[in-house]
């Protein structure tokens, strides 16, 4: 296969900056920034090197992938230690590189790409990220596309509106767009719209995605290498997959790998490449996903009631129960300010999943661009024993078939809920739940767990003793600590990574109708049967909030932190503890959604604070 890269190689010119305080000014919220004036005064840098980018990453990648590549009306030259430019280029990039941290200055427009018409046969011509072409060069390609009509047609597209670039779109076979979120879709011409999703290869700085496949990228690895070298990695080496007949799964993982490993001046050659991709440890993936879901001080928002739980929240406020008054509610939440200061993941419904936030997002695309872990809940609802009020959790029969879907959609968690109730006789024993409802349920957590880490999602497993009910503190603990053993005994049987692995449990409180009990009683309980029932390599533990005042979640949950320290992280995974404020404020009418928000990130703070002892 023979590539014609359409492009401009670039100098990129690295400045490492030196850290003395008087290089910096420090603005009002004490972040640090550099003094450029560019007047006569002197700017230091204690290393300086550089490097061949635009075009010549991309010729680098094709070539390191064993293809034939050109790059046109540039000179170039691959040896053992990179690329080298055999002609000066123009055109020069600088990034200034801080703690590790770049800037750019980059030019307020490259040079028009020159573009002579090939006498050689190409079987690809790839328009690259760096290209700045005219219509003279616009009209001799369609030219050759014309008179060569088995080449194809590979066009790059970075997120301005380029109405010159844009007349090659009905020609072209494979199409990567630079996905930028709201100023892409606002700057994009209508007719990318027109184009066929299956010519459409999706890239950020977060994400490669192609119709329903995504593949996630590790952006805290993109830093000296800087995303204008990453995302022609990712375009070229998704192509050389795609050339080198690869699965479109085996290509995006690929270029994910070449852009998380790749070093300035420095792309993977295929065998390595093919090593890497093929020796990738999913469970590694799913305990390093499981571990960023419980960082602190942080916590998970669960945004996941189901439709009837829903319709019944509506119902309390005369909100018409629609699908666009349910996005507007999921949306209050979703788009308010600074989230991923406060949360780590959000647990989805599956209806929430497929609709779309103000900017034209899916809700999922829409969180992983604010570096928030988009979880899913996948059970099915509470089902009857036979001959018995006692409950079990459905869904596993087509579990398998929807969690595949959710990972191509972007989703890297999921929940499941079981419920227990406590129930005594005149004597005080208890009823319920029983061993058959407790050992039935564990086992389906446990299964369930396992289907989770097997399609690449982290499972959290949620064993709910219902606050309700009258029962002491000393019942609702000796219920938990036997339903967590049972539930820990299943998952080691099922080799469940709890590594890779989060418990959602509900608080040690005494039943509703029982007593309050105070922050001190809960925390103290707490405490001592996760210490005693939990083992301690698992990932982290979780709270749910359960039908607890919006102050009492938080007030026990500072209590419960105060009783540690413990072997895995704690924190909150609150649902209605976080939104029913934002609820009440909001009450259908979208007028109220600034007041709203407000109200939602004041929980946010206080159960934040919670966690910091504040």
């Amino acid at each position: 296969m023979n590539i014609l890269v359409v492009g401009n190689v670039l100098k990129d010119v690295y400045l490492n900056l030196d850290n003395r305080t008087e290089a910096f000014e420090t603005d009002k919220n004490g972040v640090k920034w550099l003094n450029f004036g560019f007047n006569a005064s002197e700017h230091h840098f204690f290393s300086r090197e550089s490097s061949l980018g635009g075009a010549a990453v991309t010729l680098e990648v094709l070539t390191k992938m064993g293809l034939k590549a050109n790059v046109t009306s540039s000179k170039l030259k691959l040896e053992d230690d990179g690329l080298t430019m055999v002609e000066p280029t123009e055109t020069y990039r600088y990034i200034l590189v801080s703690d590790g941290r770049p800037s750019y200055i980059v030019p307020t427009e490259y040079k028009i790409t020159t573009f002579a018409t090939p006498d050689d046969f190409y079987d690809y011509i790839f328009i690259d990220r760096s290209a700045k072409l005219d219509p003279e060069a616009v009209n001799k390609i369609n030219t050759y596309l014309d008179l060569s009509h088995n080449t194809k047609l590979v066009l790059y597209l970075r997120t301005e509106d380029d109405q010159i670039l844009n007349q090659l779109l009905p020609k072209a076979d494979l199409i990567f767009h630079e996905d930028g979120g709201e100023e892409s879709e606002k700057s994009y011409a209508p007719e990318l719209k027109k184009i066929d999703a299956a010519k459409l290869i999706n890239i950020s700085e977060h994400q490669l995605s192609y119709l329903e496949i995504k593949e996630n990228v590790n952006v805290s690895r993109i830093d000296v290498l800087t995303h204008l070298s990453a995302y022609s990695i990712a375009s070229a080496t998704i192509l050389g997959g795609f050339i080198l007949g690869n699965s479109v799964e085996d290509s995006l993982r690929m270029a994910r790998v070449n852009m998380e490993n790749s070093k300035v001046n420095s792309v993977l050659p295929l065998d390595e490449l093919k090593e890497i991709s093929e020796n990738m440890d999913p469970a590694e993936d799913l305990e390093l996903i499981a571990a960023n879901l419980v960082l602190h001080p942080k916590g998970i928002l669960a945004a996941d009631e189901s439709g009837g739980s829903i319709k019944k929240k509506f119902a309390q406020l005369n909100i018409e129960d629609t699908f666009e008054n349910r996005r507007d509610y999921r949306n209050l939440f979703l788009s308010t300010p600074d989230l991923g200061n406060y949360v780590n993941g959000v647990i989805l419904f599956d209806e929430t999943a497929r609709q779309q936030a103000d900017n034209g997002q899916n809700f999922v695309d829409y969180l992983i661009a604010q570096r928030i872990i988009p979880g899913i809940k996948v059970d099915m609802g509470l089902g009857n024993f036979e001959n018995s009020l006692e409950t079990y959790t459905k869904g596993l029969d087509d579990l398998s078939e929807r969690l595949r879907e959710y990972y191509r959609m972007g989703l890297r968690f999921a929940k499941w809920r079981a419920a227990f109730e406590i129930h005594l006789n005149e004597a005080g024993d208890i009823i319920t739940p029983s061993e058959r409802a407790v050992e039935e349920n564990c086992r389906i957590l446990a299964e369930y767990a396992k289907e989770c880490q097997s399609a690449g999602l982290v499972p959290i497993v949620e064993p709910e003793v219902v606050y309700d009910g009258y029962y002491s503190l000393e019942k609702s603990a000796e219920v938990t600590a036997k339903i967590l053993d049972k539930l820990f005994n299943e998952l080691s049987s099922f080799e469940v990574n709890l590594r890779a692995c989060i418990l959602k449990c509900n608080m040690v409180i005494a039943g509703k109708q029982f007593s309050i009990s105070s922050p001190e009683e809960v925390g103290e309980a707490t405490a001592k049967v996760l210490k005693e029932h939990v083992p301690e390599e698992l990932a982290g533990v979780v709270f749910l909030s359960g039908g607890q005042t919006v102050e009492q979640a938080t007030d026990n949950l500072a209590a419960v932190v105060k009783n540690g320290p413990f072997p895995w992280p704690v924190t909150f995974s609150f649902a209605r503890a976080l939104q029913d404020p934002a609820l009440f404020t909001w009450k259908g009418d979208n007028a109220n959604s600034g007041a709203a928000k407000e109200a939602f990130k004041a929980r946010l703070i206080a159960n934040t604070d919670a966690l910091k002892n504040k």
